[in-house]
């Protein structure tokens, strides 16, 4: 919330609330609006410099910079990598502002900007970004409340791709035909595709985390900093098998290094195209791993758990539906109205 102004008269008065203080209404003893707005703005600046203690304050530029430097280090590579781009590229006219001048009007308009070029989903992405910062800024008790107030937009979502599990091998097998530089790269899709772990976790995956007798394996570098045991398929544990050493990476990179970022990508796209199919990302690869187990009936709990999501809301978001699944189901449906599927006794 910021200062109002309105007319008492021929005077413009201003109104607000900075908590822990009662609200605030008094004369700006001006009769333009202009003026007077600038009059409860600085009224309102300073009641927010005394709840923050004295302290300024900051830009949005300013303050996504210090995010930069306390938060960034704790957090995951990508997470730290969409605020860089965010600050680079997307503050628009809000990067010079202090973040309690930032009014619901003035996001909107940046929003809107942002849109221009880029797609809606892309918009509230951009949005979770600016409310991540802010909010951040409200935690760290330099403004009392966020001070705009904007809803994110209702965007229709698009069908995501899976990889099906009738052509898995294939699609595998021009993996491995597009490998050239860093056999052990093929490896790191296969954990990919067959533990649902990211590509960071694909490249960090060590030798001594697996457990053959359970015929388990435990990350133990996660995004969430989770220890959570996934159950190593079958058609994995027998691959994985005469490759089995003591320690060190299960997929090394050049010199025995790790692998570098976006190591799959070139890999995924050849296998895409050697079966024609679309869609298949790193991340669709981790999506394809949930959607099968919640088909295989996991329950979301299960899923949400071998996921390591914090919250179930994040594990639906990666489960798209088969339509080989609902055509069974709806043939199924179907036989029983026409009789087909009656069961004896049944009326």
């Amino acid at each position: 919330m910021t200062s109002t102004v309105f007319k008492v008269g021929k005077i413009y008065h201003y109104r607000f609330q900075v908590k822990p203080f009662p609200r605030v209404q008094r004369s700006t003893r001006e009769r333009d609006k202009a003026r007077a707005q600038a009059v409860a703005d600085r009224a309102y600046n300073e009641a927010v410099l005394r709840a923050n203690g004295g302290n300024p304050v900051p830009t949005l530029a300013q303050l996504a910079h210090e995010w930069l430097d306390v938060r960034g280090p704790v957090l995951s590579d990508a997470h730290r990598r969409s605020v860089e781009t965010f600050v680079r590229c997307h503050m628009y006219d809000l990067g010079p502002l202090l973040i309690s001048d930032i009014t619901t009007k003035l996001v909107e308009k940046a929003r809107n900007k942002h849109m221009e070029e880029r797609a809606a989903s892309s918009a509230n992405t951009w949005l979770r970004i600016l409310k991540l910062l802010v909010n951040w800024a409200v935690r760290c008790k330099v403004l009392p409340e966020l001070p705009w107030n904007v809803p994110l937009l209702p965007v229709q979502k698009k069908p995501r791709a899976i990889l099906p599990t009738s052509r898995a091998q294939e699609w595998l097998k021009a993996v491995d035909a597009a490998v050239r530089r860093r056999p052990s790269s093929a490896i790191g899709i296969r954990l990919m595709f067959g533990l649902g772990v990211r590509e960071s976790e694909a490249a960090t995956a060590r030798w001594e985390w697996i457990d053959w007798e359970r015929a388990t394996y435990t990350p133990g570098i996660t995004k969430g900093k989770e220890a959570v045991p996934l159950p190593i398929p079958q058609w994995l544990f027998d691959y994985l098998a005469p490759r089995k050493q003591q320690e060190g990476l299960i997929a090394p990179g050049a010199r025995g290094r790790q692998l570098p970022k976006g190591f799959s990508r070139r890999l995924i796209e050849a296998g895409n195209k050697a079966i024609s199919l679309t869609g298949i990302t790193p991340h669709r690869l981790r999506g394809t791993f949930a959607t099968l187990l919640s088909e295989e009936g996991a329950p979301i709990q299960t899923v949400q758990a071998l996921m390591r999501h914090k919250d179930p809301m994040t594990t639906m978001g990666y489960l798209e539906v088969n339509l080989d699944t609902a055509k069974r189901a709806v043939n199924s449906i179907g036989n029983r109205i026409s009789g087909g599927g009656r069961k004896n006794g049944e009326r």
